[in-house]
């Protein structure tokens, strides 16, 4: 028989992601998610892989639980309400009190050299992909007349994607909900409004 696992996998889990997300892929040292965790090496490797896929594993468990807010907002059925509640998601989870600041996902692509490239260009996708998912969801707007004709909606989404990093850099940096908030209602300011109907 073999040994029963002396740590609790899903708590191990939440401390790697908080730790990466504070500190960066390469800032998080092994012994930084050994000690964090409570695990030895060994234990890490059997279970998680290398540090590699620690991180991957990490991100999937952040893009699911402090991201979730993105795919709902694409469900919304106007295209303003859907970039608001993408930029006010984003701004929440960089500020929030119990977590880390700024966002994980940056926070990690910013200070990765040439021996973390796979990681970079992971996250470069990840990026890349909710970009696409939300100029889909303008493509659809445009559309449906929901955004006037003229804007591009994959522009659009470079857009709000743009803005999203951004406050995830001011964040990181301090910035506080509110101040993010001012940002937010600022950028919004130059929404392309369809014309109301009979003008």
């Amino acid at each position: 028989m073999g040994r029963p696992r002396e740590f609790d996998v899903d708590e191990a889990l939440e401390t790697a992601m908080e730790l990466f997300w504070r500190k960066g892929y390469e800032g998080t040292s092994l012994t930084d998610l050994t000690e964090g965790m409570g695990i030895t090496k060994p234990s890490l490797y059997g279970v998680f892989g290398n540090k590699e896929a620690l991180f991957l594993k990490a991100l999937e468990r952040y893009e699911r639980t402090k991201m979730s807010f993105f795919h709902e907002a694409l469900k919304e059925p106007k295209a303003r309400v859907t970039a608001e509640k993408i930029l006010r998601g984003f701004a929440d989870a960089q500020t929030a009190d119990k977590d880390p600041s700024g966002c994980m996902g940056i926070n990690s692509a910013l200070a990765c050299s040439e021996a973390a490239a796979d990681i970079q260009k992971c996250l470069i996708e990840n990026r890349h992909r909710d970009e696409h998912e939300l100029g889909k969801r303008f493509e659809r707007a445009a559309q449906e007349g929901d955004l006037p004709p003229g804007h591009e909606p994959f522009d659009l989404a470079r857009y709000i994607m743009t803005i999203s990093q951004g406050t995830a850099i001011q964040a990181a940096s301090g910035a506080d909900r509110a101040a993010l908030y001012r940002v937010i209602d600022m950028a919004l300011q130059f929404w392309p409004e369809p014309a109301a109907e009979g003008s």
